[in-house]
């Protein structure tokens, strides 16, 4: 708290009003009534119909006014000699913005009808408001100035940010047209063949399993568009859950395509983990989508390793590959939905770029997170984090 000097109303009044004679400075002083606040006092709201007049007599006041919900700006700092509130009352209008104590503060405040007989008296006064209206009005067009240009900034941003999303959807449904043709074709083909009876023995099976396969994958990129839109929407009931059963799970669920890619998925669980609160099925299908990316970007096959374990409060899942690594660009964007890289060098990647997005929502939604280390050519770790201490509710 900054040290005070006491000054009579009177210095205060010809501080705040040069040259009103001392008649007038008199009668000011008794018209008003002195009232001493302490810190975080509001002596005006921004909006209320309030009828006071104000002059700082010791102490310091903050002038703000909102600029949005949560966010006030600060105009000014008011101090000794200052004044306030003259505005309002001039033009019968809300207070256009809220002045607080910062420190102990004392002021003078003469109401509305005395401040009105006061201006029709002094001429004195009445100049010294005109001045401060007059250099007032110039801040408030200059304020004003400087809100329109952060409010066309703000919407340029936007603008962006929508032409943007705009071009993630066109390219989204140019990816899922793609990636539902080429298995609905293979299948509907081979289909077709097999109805008017082309095929037969080893070559049917063969068409079989491929009319299958092809038809799998339009399940799982269906469910993995339903699952995005539903874990957003409801929030699943959890329980106490054995993380280190929901990696083993998902391991095994991947095996075949990590076969099919010559990647060696490396498992070490650590048994005897603690629980955490989550939804089983929601959680393996996060592990799955980390490690299907892992398996994806690593094209020369290769190991990629898989540990669970415990750290402090947190139980955790390390996904490592040594595949293709993400570009320092891309990194920034690797979890946002429908990204994915195209092509890496002479690789080609299909997919929407809904894997990684699903991962950050159930973790999130878990209450936990994700850290995210890579080096081009020489691959990427994933870390999943799962605190122990958050205890299950109903929901």
């Amino acid at each position: 708290m900054s040290e005070q000097k006491t000054i009579s109303p009177k210095e205060i009044l010809h501080k705040a009003f040069p040259g009103i004679p001392a008649k007038e400075a008199h009668e000011m002083a008794a018209l008003g009534k002195v009232f001493s606040y302490g810190s975080d006092a509001v002596l005006c709201r921004e909006g209320a119909i309030e009828d006071s007049f104000y002059i700082i007599l010791n102490g310091d006041v903050k002038v703000t006014k909102a600029i949005r919900s949560d966010q006030d700006r600060l105009l000014k700092h008011l101090r000794p000699g200052d004044f306030f509130g003259e505005m309002g009352l001039i033009h019968n209008a809300p207070r256009g913005a809220s002045v607080t104590t910062t420190e102990p503060t004392t002021v003078l405040c003469i109401h509305k009808s005395d401040f009105d007989r006061l201006l029709r008296r002094s001429s004195s006064v009445s100049m010294a408001i005109v001045r401060e209206i007059s250099r007032r009005l110039r801040e408030n067009d200059e304020m004003a100035i400087e809100d329109l240009r952060l409010k066309a900034g703000e919407l340029a941003s936007a603008y962006q940010r929508l032409a943007q999303e705009e071009f993630a959807r066109r390219e989204f449904l140019t990816s899922i047209a793609h990636e539902l043709r080429t298995p609905l074709m293979a299948a509907s083909g081979f289909l077709e063949m097999a109805r008017q009876k082309m095929l037969e023995g080893e070559t049917l099976e063969m068409a079989l399993d491929t009319v299958s396969r092809n038809v799998q994958q339009i399940v799982s990129l269906v469910n993995d568009i339903l699952f995005l839109q539903e874990v957003e929407l409801v929030l699943p009931e959890l329980h106490p859950t054995d993380f280190g059963k929901v990696v083993s799970n998902a391991v095994n669920i991947v095996l075949e395509k990590a076969e099919h890619s010559a990647v060696q998925i490396v498992a070490d669980i650590v048994p005897d983990l603690p629980l955490v609160c989550g939804h089983f099925k929601s959680l393996e299908r996060a592990v799955v989508m980390v490690l299907d990316n892992a398996i994806k970007f690593s094209p020369n096959g290769g190991n990629v390793n898989v540990q669970v374990d415990q750290s402090g409060e947190y139980v955790y899942l390390t996904v490592t590959d040594r595949g293709i690594g993400i570009p320092e660009d891309v990194m920034p964007h690797i979890f946002d939905r429908f990204f994915h890289l195209d092509e890496l060098g002479d690789d080609l990647f299909g997919g929407l770029g809904l894997g990684l997005a699903i991962t950050r929502q159930v973790i999130e939604q878990h209450g936990g997170k994700i850290e995210v280390e890579s080096k081009p050519h020489e691959g990427s770790t994933f870390k999943l984090y799962l605190s122990t201490q958050v205890e299950c509710k109903e929901y």
